[in-house]
């Protein structure tokens, strides 16, 4: 169920609301959008019993939110969720763009690109320090050391970081670090780390599971924002099917679907989604042009070398340069700036 308030609802009589609910032992989430605050209830409804709201101070009505996925879902919040973070709004009007390696290598290797990607216009480095691999003896990431090299490439270029997190006793160390915390597709249903990330406060990009249905997927964002955590993005990387050509097949319908049943934000990782260096710019234009908020890029200087063998989906620097000149018209006809 939400709680509507009335446009001239005080902040008195919405904390009274939430006292309410909160009194019978329910959780209560707060949205404040242009025209209205919304209180999402969460929890077993029949504890308010014949509790009144409808007809307390500043409440304009109550209805039910009828999705699985209550607090993910436009019942909820029509307004798009806008992200604020470190100087970039991800989910508004500027198409946020966050490039760089698949795995952190050595400070020079993320150092470089994050010069070569700022330069190009991207707003975030993106990079592993923490690795999840198919195979236990692959590259798994330098660590701590991989976070500190990160930083390093923030205070040599201002962008901010985008890291991933793969379990809950790690979410505090990466989180003195990361601006934007990332769970990977292995991870969309690590339900322990999807609450832990809920209670650091800072935002998360949620990667879909690689064989994830839409609702599976904001359902596990519900698990995040139920922790009082609202800035959740949405990441298209690509599912899989029974096409074998490119790496995985990449479900540009997500992007429309999103935004159709959610308010989050949500972006694509064409590289990831293809696989193939020569396909990425071509569905990274598509992407924009299906709505995306945003784009998750791989981008190394010298993919041959590349610790991770993700080489092959990684564009160089002038490939990216390219890339980002050719996005703007784009970008422009469906209402956007980069």
């Amino acid at each position: 169920m939400v709680i509507v308030t009335k446009r001239e609802a005080t902040q008195e009589q919405v904390e009274a609301v939430v006292k309410r609910i909160e009194g019978v032992g329910l959780k209560a989430q707060v949205s404040t959008g242009e025209q209205h605050t919304v209180i999402g209830v969460i929890g077993d409804k029949t504890l308010l019993g014949d509790i009144p709201i409808d007809s307390m101070s500043g409440v304009e009505r109550t209805m039910p939110i009828t999705a699985p996925f209550k607090l993910a879902s436009r019942q909820f919040r029509e307004e798009p969720t806008v992200i604020a973070v470190n100087g970039t709004k991800i989910g508004g009007k500027q198409l946020a763009v966050m490039a760089g390696p698949c795995a952190v290598e050595s400070a020079e290797q993320i150092v470089t690109i994050a010069q070569h990607v700022k330069k190009a216009g991207a707003q975030f480095i993106r990079g592993g320090a923490f690795k999840p691999r198919t195979g236990p003896y692959s590259f798994q990431g330098y660590g701590i050391d991989g976070l500190k090299m990160l930083m390093a490439a923030k205070e040599e270029t201002g962008l901010g970081i985008v890291t991933e997190v793969m379990t809950p006793h790690e979410v505090e160390l990466v989180g003195e670090y990361t601006d934007i915390f990332q769970l990977g597709t292995r991870n969309m249903t690590n339900f322990y780390l999807l609450r832990e990330v809920g209670q650091a406060g800072k935002p998360v990009i949620l990667k879909r599971g690689m064989a994830s249905t839409i609702e599976e997927w904001l359902l596990a964002a519900e698990y995040i924002l139920a922790e009082g955590n609202p800035d959740v993005i949405l990441c298209e990387r690509g599912i899989r099917t029974f096409e074998t050509h490119t790496r995985n097949t990449l479900d540009l319908n997500a992007v429309p679907v999103i935004h159709e049943l959610s308010h989050l934000p949500i972006v694509v990782d064409p590289s990831h989604g293809t696989g193939i260096r020569s396909l990425v710019s071509d569905m990274t234009k598509a992407s924009v042009a299906a709505g995306a908020d945003g784009l998750l890029l791989e981008v190394h200087h010298d993919p041959d070398h590349s610790m991770t063998g993700d080489g092959a989906q990684s564009l160089f620097p002038t490939q990216f340069e390219t890339l980002m000149r050719e996005l703007k018209p784009i970008a422009i006809a469906v209402g956007r700036e980069i």
